[in-house]
């Protein structure tokens, strides 16, 4: 049985908006990951100053890792989206416990997430129906 309802279909400018979402936020987590595993200074004082031993620096970002790349895989894409999103809102629950800045600090995670989800969202129709954004 097949549903009467049909997605858009995808634009150009979808495509690319997409694309340039799912870019952005690729670089920024490999990067934050791969600081992590490399354990240098900078996320070790971070991840510490937030209340984690440096001991688990370089585990946190192997996760981290993992779930971009299995978010990078077309087949496996929406599963790392969802791992992701748990790892996102992990860190916004630590920068609230320790009362970082709104703006800088608790809202920076969200972003990636919504842009994690719009690379997703813009070019697939399937998604599209499947999440329906009433207007």
């Amino acid at each position: 049985m097949t549903s009467g309802t049909r997605a858009a279909p995808v634009s150009n400018k979808g495509l690319w908006a997409g694309r340039i979402m799912g870019a952005l936020a690729v670089l920024f987590l490999l990067f934050d990951s791969l600081i992590k595993v490399m354990k240098l200074p900078q996320a070790v004082e971070g991840s510490t100053a937030l209340g984690y031993p440096a001991g688990v620096v370089r585990g946190i970002g192997i996760v981290e890792l993992i779930c971009l790349l299995i978010y990078v895989i077309p087949r496996t894409s929406v599963l790392g989206a969802i791992l992701l999103t748990g790892y996102l809102g992990g860190a916004v629950a630590t920068h609230v416990r320790v009362g970082s800045p709104l703006l800088t600090h608790i809202l920076f995670p969200i972003y990636v997430a919504l842009l994690i989800w719009g690379a997703l969202f813009l070019p697939d129709p399937q998604l599209r129906r499947l999440i329906p954004l009433k207007g």
